[in-house]
């Protein structure tokens, strides 16, 4: 199935039904009066988030979506009954907005989690509403509101723990392949990944973290070279960036320390918020370099980049064809989750007390 994370699509919400004029005629009930009944409502229109749908696949296609007209009220009392809304399914972790005011209408970020994304109209008022002591054959009703229309921008943020940052062939395939029972494409040339992929990596029985590998990023990006920014969006819910470097490139002329700082600026073009995400840098490939050269080797790019190894921002070397390094990589990560988690529990505010 091919993978699709936006889409446009046009959304008219049902009108409500007009109102009804009518007046009672019955044998032996002279001056009946009015009993026009009321217009029904017209469908409303929600997203649904659903675990069990990964893409936006069936709106790149079907672009145009209605809900059905409230039925028009009747005589003798009727009320026109009211259309079913409509409910459009999409993936946990879609955004939703306004095309045309660029408001967010919704962010589904949970299954099951349910948003309003254009309302129905409601029904016009028969005559009886109009009857009084003075008008006691009203022949006034009001029609139906018209539906809410709108053009949607639908936007799937996957959602991972941690996100892979790098440049193509830079081995965050490998690594999410050797860590997670996920199988992307892995080739040697670069853009082999065109598409988001997310493995889950089971560090025991009880443990567990999500892993977002996108497709490699080049200097430039911004200026639309590559595939540019547009899967960034899918690192936006993470909790840690592993910025992949890849300390032995096939071209000698490649400067890993200037590849890694143009990574770092394309994210920071992109996003101040993503740019500010705790990131964690992963050397790769370190079984390209003589075991006698790695150390070295190691050390130099971290003085060059300009990088301090601390336990905020540590540094790991591994190589992830063969798993070196990758177990105490993943751990750590496990670690580190942990205590984020731990700590966002403890600063939600308690709920307050009931009162005796």
């Amino acid at each position: 199935m091919k993978f699709i994370d936006e889409v446009l699509i046009d959304v008219a919400a049902g009108s409500g039904g007009n109102g009804a004029v009518s007046f009672r005629r019955e044998k032996f009930i002279p001056m009946g009066g009015p009993d026009g009944g009321d217009g029904g409502k017209g469908g409303s229109i929600w997203a649904l988030a659903d675990r069990n749908i990964n893409t936006l696949v069936e709106y790149r296609y079907t672009r145009s979506f209605k809900a059905r007209n409230g039925e028009q009220g009747r005589g003798s009392d009727c009320y026109g009954k009211g259309a079913d809304d409509l409910v459009l399914r999409v993936p946990v972790g879609t955004v939703i907005r306004d095309e045309e005011t660029d408001e967010e209408l919704a962010d589904l970020a949970a299954d099951g989690q349910k948003a309003l994304v254009a309302k129905g109209g409601k029904g016009g008022l028969g005559n009886l509403h109009f009857k009084s002591s003075t008008n006691r054959a009203p022949r006034q009703s009001t029609s139906g509101e018209p539906g809410e229309e709108r053009r949607l921008r639908m936007e799937l943020k996957v959602l991972a723990d941690v996100g892979l940052l790098g440049m193509p062939n830079a081995g965050k395939s490998t690594f999410i392949r050797s860590v997670s029972a996920a199988k992307p494409k892995v080739a040697d040339y670069p853009f082999t990944t065109l598409h988001p992929n997310l493995g889950v990596v089971r560090v025991d029985q009880d443990r567990s973290f999500v892993v977002a590998d996108i497709p490699g990023l080049i200097e430039g990006a911004a200026e639309g070279a590559g595939l540019g920014h547009q899967f960034l969006r899918h690192l936006a819910r993470t909790r840690l960036l592993l910025h992949i470097v890849d300390l032995a490139p096939f071209d000698p002329e490649t400067d890993p320390v200037h590849e890694a700082r143009a990574i770092v600026e394309e994210l920071r073009k992109y996003d101040e918020a993503l740019y500010r995400k705790p990131r964690w840098l992963v050397l790769n490939k370190t079984d390209l370099v003589p075991e006698e050269e790695r150390a070295g080797r190691i050390a130099d790019f971290i003085r060059d980049y300009g990088w301090e190894d601390t336990p905020t921002s540590p540094v790991f070397a591994i190589s992830a064809i063969s798993g070196e390094g990758c177990q105490p990589l993943v751990f750590a990560i496990m670690e580190y989750l942990q205590q984020t988690r731990a700590e966002a529990t403890s600063e939600e505010p308690e709920a307050p007390e009931a009162e005796a």
